[in-house]
């Protein structure tokens, strides 16, 4: 298997040890890890739920910009949120960012995240050859 590393300026630089994302064998298959509300510039958290969750959604964008792909190209996203009250936000914002056919999701609740976000989302990228 080969591995290729895929780092950005352009989404929150990893706080922990962990890559942004990886694309492996072939190149077809990108798995990023999770990003939180952390804005790239500032490395600061923004506030409120539904600036994270945009936040969340444009450092993903940037990460899967960088691998060669979409928000399109998006299988599979899951979703952690410390608050299950916020899934409706999550399904409102993600509306506006993502198109049919949806990728596959789950939204799991957490007691806690990193930095005291309130949401993180992680993906899978399949691009085209």
């Amino acid at each position: 298997m080969s591995k290729f590393i895929i780092q950005t300026n352009d989404a929150p630089q990893a706080i922990g040890t962990y890559s942004q994302a990886v694309r492996v064998t072939g190149g077809e298959t990108v798995y990023l890890s999770g990003q939180i509300g952390l804005d790239p510039v500032s490395m600061e958290m923004v506030a409120g739920v539904d600036a994270q969750i945009e936040q969340v959604i444009a450092n993903l964008k940037a990460v899967i910009a960088a691998s060669g792909g979409s928000l399109g190209d998006v299988v599979k996203l899951n979703v952690y949120l410390t608050d299950l009250g916020n899934f409706s936000r999550v399904n409102e914002i993600m509306g506006k960012h993502f198109s049919q056919p949806y990728p596959a999701r789950a939204a799991i609740g957490v007691a806690a995240l990193p930095r005291d976000a309130l949401v993180e989302m992680d993906a899978v990228v399949v691009l085209d050859k």
